[in-house]
C-alpha cells in the first residue's frame, strides 16, 4: 500500500467516527432534552416554535419544511399539532389562496419560553462540563459541517 492509499483510508477512518460520534450525540441530546420538554410538547414542536419565535416573521409551510428538511407532508403534521395547541396561527396568503402563512402565537411564544428554560440548564451543564471556550472552538467547524451538508441536500 501507497502512502496516499494510507492517508486515504486515514480520511475515511476519521469521516466514519465523526459521523459515528455525531449521530450517537445527536441520539443522546434528542434524548435528553426531549424528556425535560414541557408536558405534550414534542422536540419537533419546539424547533418549530423555536424558529418562528428568532424569526419574529410568518414563514410558509413549504419554507419551513424546506428549512428543517423534511417532507411538507411531516410539517403540515406538526403544524396542525401546534394550531391544535394554541401554539401558531395558520392564515390564507391574501393573493394567493392556495398558499398559507405561519406564525408563532402568544401561547406559541411562552410555550418555547418556558421549553428553553428547561432545556438551557441541561445543555448548559454538558457546556460547562466540556468548557465553554472548547466548545467555542469547536462551533465553526460544525457550521462549516452543516453549511456542506446542506449544500448537497
Amino acid at each position: 500500500m501507497t502512502a496516499p492509499d494510507r492517508t486515504h483510508d486515514r480520511t475515511d477512518e476519521i469521516a466514519v467516527a465523526l459521523f459515528g460520534e455525531l449521530f450517537m450525540a445527536d441520539q443522546l441530546a434528542r434524548n435528553r432534552i426531549s424528556k425535560v420538554l414541557p408536558k405534550g410538547m414534542e422536540l419537533s414542536h419546539f424547533s418549530v416554535l423555536n424558529h418562528l419565535a428568532r424569526l419574529n416573521d410568518e414563514r410558509s409551510p413549504a419554507q419551513l419544511a424546506k428549512a428543517f428538511h423534511v417532507t411538507r407532508g411531516a410539517m403540515t403534521n406538526t403544524l396542525a399539532r401546534l394550531e391544535w395547541a394554541g401554539h401558531v396561527h395558520i392564515r390564507p396568503d391574501w393573493d394567493d389562496a392556495r398558499r398559507k402563512f405561519v406564525a408563532i402565537s402568544p401561547a406559541g411564544r411562552a410555550a418555547r419560553d418556558a421549553a428553553v428554560q428547561a432545556v438551557v440548564p441541561l445543555i448548559g451543564e454538558v457546556v460547562e462540563a466540556l468548557g465553554a471556550e472548547r466548545v467555542k472552538t469547536v462551533l465553526p467547524v460544525l457550521r462549516e459541517l452543516r453549511s456542506r451538508l446542506e449544500g448537497e441536500s
